[in-house]
């Protein structure tokens, strides 16, 4: 599993309260949003399910290589079953869920399951947020932003309603390629704004420096 700008992006935008204390990643990949959140917060209990073996693993050993391994904790699970069988609510949960595009189509299988649909639809993903997710407390996502409107539809039918949303685009002239979105169960004023990653190729806008710096050795 590489890691991506989207899973950058996403730990780096997510708003945290000071009482987040419980934090889940769904789908952690590499485990990389988790250890983006371990650095930012100070959340007791951060905890990430992974349905892939082999991604399972790499996280594993990342959370183990990491400063915070003992804040760290990933369940080898999909998230139907996960939800079924965890009691507890999290504060804040996060997800860089699963996408189909051509682009993924000559993937290898491990993959390509990990960045399709069909793996965990929507509906299953947002169900099992809406289970897990504590009274007053909020979720995160980065979708594809023609795939927006549907998202926060299906979030609506489980009383998740969008309070962030920030648009993404490689450039200035650039269409809008990424949704970044923030949810919670409470109806709130939502906050609406744009970000562009790229000046031009490899020389990156002042907003988007100081978003993801903390997360690159070199920036």
């Amino acid at each position: 599993m590489k890691v991506g700008t989207d899973g950058v992006l996403l730990g780096a935008w997510a708003q945290l309260q000071d009482e987040v204390n419980t934090i889940l990643d769904v789908g952690s990949g590499t485990g990389l949003i988790a250890l983006i959140l371990a650095q930012r917060s100070i959340a007791e209990t951060i905890d990430a399910v992974e349905l892939n073996g082999e991604a399972y693993e790499e996280t594993v050993e990342n959370f183990e290589n990491s400063d915070w391994g003992d804040r760290l904790f990933c369940y080898h699970a999909s998230l139907q079953e996960f939800a079924d069988e965890i009691d507890d609510k999290y504060d804040f949960i996060i997800s860089n869920p699963p996408f189909y595009t051509s682009t993924y189509k000559e993937l290898p299988k491990e993959r390509a399951m990990a960045r399709h649909t069909e793996s965990l639809t929507y509906t299953e993903l947002l169900l099992g947020v809406s289970k897990l997710l504590s009274k007053k407390g909020s979720c995160a996502f980065v979708i594809p932003y023609e795939e927006e409107s549907s998202f926060i539809e299906i979030a609506k039918q489980h009383k998740l309603l969008p309070h962030r949303i920030t648009h993404v685009k490689g450039t200035e002239n650039s269409v809008i390629k990424r949704s970044l979105l923030q949810l919670s169960f409470s109806k709130k004023i939502i906050e609406k704004d744009e970000l562009i990653i790229e000046i031009k190729r490899h020389k990156y806008t002042p907003k988007y420096i100081e978003l993801v710096k903390d997360f690159y050795l070199k920036m």
